[in-house]
């Protein structure tokens, strides 16, 4: 068997996304092909939580940052704002040969940064997750069938490392795109972030008739439990891009309000009829 480019990866953040990754690459049937050793670190771990990754999959929890940053591939998984001051400390302590990747929210920032730096890096971002946080939280069923977008802007992904990555990810059951930093965040501030905000603000909003409330509002809702820890760098990484969803939904917000106020059912059926279609193409679409 040829050796693998990818022999060791480290993880450094090891909570719900970090674990769910490292679980389902492990569990991949390359992975096991070519035996990667799995190593990580947490600064917020307690013996209690090395003993539990461990049981999870993770290989060595590794305190020094030479042995640590010394993988073949390096996978930033902490909040995006830790993720990029950790980039400096990357280009001091890893090896040139060392592929640096994340799996933020948001990818402009980081991109930028580890351009200055001149690191090999390629951002990746799962489409997967939950409300609740923590390794705890993992499983290597979350990412399966799971949409991953790449943004590579040197053409790593072309490279012999790059090439078994991709296969890595899509032998752990991802199905993988791939965008440019700047595109990702304006996409991303549109599926995700606006959801997110929504929900958050439908929730307060809707505060004094929780207890009338039904499954179908619990369902809507159900962003709201997210953590801001997580999302506090999100939005301070891509407040532009948010903000600008935020207001043109806004727009379309008072349109369909006049709608209403005005009984024009026509549209409100068309609507409707459109919602149902995109629906189905989103069902469809996660089927795949």
């Amino acid at each position: 068997m040829v050796e693998s480019p990818i022999r060791s990866i480290s993880f450094i953040g090891l909570g719900l996304i970090g674990m769910s990754l490292l679980r389902a690459i492990k569990s991949s049937e390359l992975a096991g092909e070519h035996s990667i050793h799995f190593q990580g670190f947490d600064p917020n771990f307690t013996e209690s939580d090395r003993f539990g990754v461990k049981e999870l999959g993770l290989d060595s929890f590794i305190e020094d940052k030479k042995t640590l940053y010394s993988a073949d591939l390096l996978i930033l998984s902490a909040p995006v704002e830790v993720n990029i001051a950790l980039l400096e400390e990357i280009k001091q302590f890893a090896p040139p040969s060392t592929l640096v990747s994340d799996v933020s929210s948001t990818k402009s920032l980081i991109a930028r940064r580890a351009r200055e730096l001149a690191l090999p890096f390629i951002g990746m971002h799962p489409m997967a997750g939950k409300e609740h946080k923590g390794y705890h939280e993992s499983h290597e069923e979350l990412l399966r069938g799971r949409r991953l977008i790449f943004c590579d802007e040197h053409g790593l992904l072309a490279t012999e490392k790059g090439l078994f990555l991709v296969r890595l990810l899509e032998s752990a059951g991802c199905t993988t795109l791939s965008m440019t930093p700047d595109e990702h965040d304006r996409v991303i501030a549109r599926i995700s972030h606006l959801p997110q905000l929504l929900s958050t603000l439908l929730i307060g909003y809707c505060g004094e008739s929780l207890a009338s409330s039904g499954p179908g509002f619990a369902t809507l809702a159900r962003l709201a439990g997210s953590s801001w820890e997580i999302w506090r760098d999100i939005v301070a990484t891509n407040s532009d891009n948010i903000a600008d969803e935020l207001e043109h939904f806004s727009t379309e917000l008072a349109r369909l309000a006049l709608e209403v106020r005005q009984l024009d059912l026509a549209q409100l059926e068309s609507r409707f009829s459109e919602a149902n279609r995109l629906y189905q193409t989103l069902k469809e679409m996660n089927r795949s």
